[in-house]
């Protein structure tokens, strides 16, 4: 199972927006807020080389932004898991 770290903060969009993929694909991962922990904030822009968020950090990969292919290319995740994944999901009425 991959480690991921999440660094964003409470009020970015993309930030809710990646976790939000996370919990519905029930991905566990580490959420760090980044605007009061300057620790944090100098460990996501040492690895990234970015100040702005959301950064993902899936095992050794940095991913900057919501970029869901990049996500799922690291995850491992195929089109045909996806698919079995929407089969078993319940349907929206």
């Amino acid at each position: 199972m991959a480690t991921i770290k999440l660094y964003g903060t409470p009020t970015c969009p993309w930030c809710a927006k990646t976790r939000e993929y996370f919990k519905s694909h029930k991905i566990k991962f580490e959420d760090i807020d980044v605007v009061d922990d300057k620790v944090a904030q100098q460990e996501m822009i040492t690895k990234s080389s970015q100040m702005g968020v959301p950064v993902i950090e899936i095992d050794d990969k940095i991913i900057v932004g919501f970029d869901q292919p990049a996500i799922e290319k690291a995850l491992g995740i195929t089109d045909a898991m996806k698919k079995d994944s929407a089969k078993s999901a319940p349907k929206k009425k």
